[in-house]
């Protein structure tokens, strides 16, 4: 009989086998998605989403104890969550850990417990958790871990052998909980993710040999928005001054308040190290502006041994003068940070993010008064810590996030619980045009919670159509659809199909009007001629004559055309 506890050690081992393999895997998992769409990213979020967590666990060394393992994957996790699948990987090793961090040694019935604690978690994070789904393969793989422990089991190897072997066959009976799966020929691809995750974590236990090296973390997307630090720090150093400093804390510093703390210093800085250890805290950070970090950090505690170098060598005599009145044991160090943002304007009552995808649909979002875009949306899913870092950015009060993909909703929702310095609304908008409309609707005269009804209310009354093709054949809704063919897609589903683009949108626009139609909106993307465009508008000008026609740049990847009704 082999390995019958699994130590920290073995857990840590087992989580990044897992996270390879989710890897490995990712690009078949993507193509599993039921729609054909040519962005179809359900393996490319799972991904993100772990690694996220298992650099976090890389860095922890050899031999880390099971509460700092578990702090690495909960806290890495939930920061890197990207997509529905995503944030419900992350909701899913949120309530494991939070069952085993108190263990030295795992058992049969810890990890019977844990699995169920993982499915509570996840189920909690969807406001309408369908079946079929990611949840279900991992509530079926909690179910048979417990009625193994209830059973008796004693035999580590055959437990986990069992457990993932019903998750696999649970996965197998997705198409039959959802039609759309069985007519598209393909299982659910979160459920496939996960049952990929605890393969790898097997094989690991199993000791067959795994690489376990990790890439370096991705560099920024081309076209994604700088912050004005960022812009600022093109020279040789990119943020100024070594802080650091240590927090006596006098407050409950858990991890849901560490990682707020950390999502924050690196929206000023990088170069981030954040330990804490009983009650203390260790920081350091490179950053353009020690006192925000200064300043923040007092919420959590008083402050001592502050230590301030100008590693550009400007003004170094002031700030060595500073960080010594501020190191005789934290005394000074209000008046400190006071000193350094003196001249910072104070909050405005409120502030809009907005997810975006174009040049042009940016230009759009800023003209309507949003303060960050965070560039990505359909094509590349943000993570919950790209919404917290955007949301840090806006010197607000109460700040409204426009997810505009309903992919983002979950990871924003997450977002939503995590940061604690500001209000974060999240208006539920499932598209670019449902956040157009949401911004247009503010009314800076109401209060925040009166703004967020509106927006709601406002928002379900736009329709929404995307025109984009195939990328394999597959018959979805009925509609037998090949490779290459455009595709029509509204709020529900495929509008319509076809090897033509012009009657594809034709088609779809005529799904999407009704007697009570007003407004026709159309954003033609980044691949689209002006004229092409502009025969569109014509085209719907002159079908629906009680309709007005508005035509904008999009810009927009993919997407050839997104129009909205009202």
């Amino acid at each position: 009989m082999g390995l019958q506890q699994i130590d920290a050690k073995m857990f840590a081992k087992m989580f990044l086998a897992g996270a390879k393999n989710l890897e490995n895997k990712k690009e078949w998992i993507n193509e599993l998605n039921v729609f054909p769409v040519p962005d179809g990213d359900t393996g490319t979020n799972m991904t993100m989403t772990i690694m996220s967590a298992a650099r976090e666990v890389s860095a922890l060394g050899e031999d880390p104890s099971m509460e700092a393992l578990c702090k690495a994957v909960s806290s890495g996790s939930l920061r890197g969550a990207r997509g529905n699948s995503g944030v419900i990987l992350s909701q899913l090793f949120r309530g494991f850990t939070k069952r085993i961090k108190t263990e030295n040694e795992l058992t049969i019935p810890v990890l019977a417990e844990a699995f169920e604690k993982a499915v509570e978690s996840a189920y909690k994070a969807v406001m309408k958790p369908k079946e079929g789904t990611i949840l279900t393969v991992a509530k079926g793989g909690a179910d048979k871990a417990k009625e193994l422990a209830e059973d008796g089991a004693d035999d580590m190897e055959a437990f986990l052998g069992a457990v993932i072997e019903h998750a696999r066959y649970v996965l197998s009976q997705t198409p039959e909980m959802l039609p759309v799966l069985k007519q598209a020929g393909v299982v659910d691809s979160g459920g496939q993710g996960l049952v990929e995750v605890l393969s790898g974590a097997f094989d690991a236990f199993l000791g067959k040999e795994i690489d376990l090296s990790l890439a370096p973390a991705p560099e920024k997307q081309s076209g994604q928005t700088e912050s004005s630090l960022e812009v600022q720090a093109k020279a040789e150093i990119k943020f100024g001054y070594c802080t650091e400093f240590i927090i006596m804390l006098t407050r409950n510093f858990n991890i849901k308040t560490e990682m707020d703390f950390k999502a924050y210093l690196e929206s000023i800085g990088d170069s981030i190290v954040c330990v804490a250890d009983d009650d203390v805290v260790k920081v350091h950070v490179h950053t353009n502006d020690p006192g925000l970090a200064i300043q923040k950090a007092l919420k959590y505690g008083a402050l001592s041994n502050i230590k301030i170098d100008n590693m550009r060598l400007e003004h170094q005599e002031k700030l060595f003068k500073m960080a010594g009145k501020a190191g005789q044991n934290g005394q000074g160090s209000e008046e400190i940070a006071e000193e350094i943002t003196v001249s910072s304007e104070p909050p405005k009552p409120y502030g809009f993010v907005a997810v975006s995808m174009g040049d042009g649909v940016n230009e759009i979002f800023k003209s309507l008064g949003v303060d960050h875009i965070i560039e990505g949306g359909q094509t590349m899913n943000p993570s919950t810590a790209d919404i917290l870092d955007a949301v840090e950015k806006v010197n607000a009060e109460t700040v409204f996030l426009l997810p505009n993909n309903k992919n983002i909703i979950l990871a924003a929702n997450q977002a939503a619980e995590l940061i604690t310095d500001k209000t974060l609304l999240v208006i539920p908008t499932r598209t670019i045009p449902q956040g157009i409309t949401a911004v247009i609707n503010f009314v800076p005269e109401l209060s925040a919670d009166e703004n967020e009804e509106t927006m709601i209310r406002e928002i379900e009354n736009v329709k929404t159509g995307q025109v984009t093709y195939a990328v394999r054949d597959t018959v979805i809704d009925d509609k037998e659809i090949k490779k290459d063919d455009y595709m029509g897609i509204g709020d529900g589903g495929i509008l319509s199909a076809g090897r033509d683009v012009t009657e594809v949108t034709a088609g779809m626009l005529e799904r999407m009007i009704d007697e009570d139609s007003e407004l026709i909106s159309i954003y033609y993307g980044a691949d689209v001629t002006e004229e092409a465009a502009e025969s569109i508008r014509a085209l719907a000008a002159d079908r629906y004559p009680s309709c007005d026609v508005e035509l904008q740049y999009g810009g927009q990847p993919i997407y050839y055309y997104v129009i909205s009704v009202e």
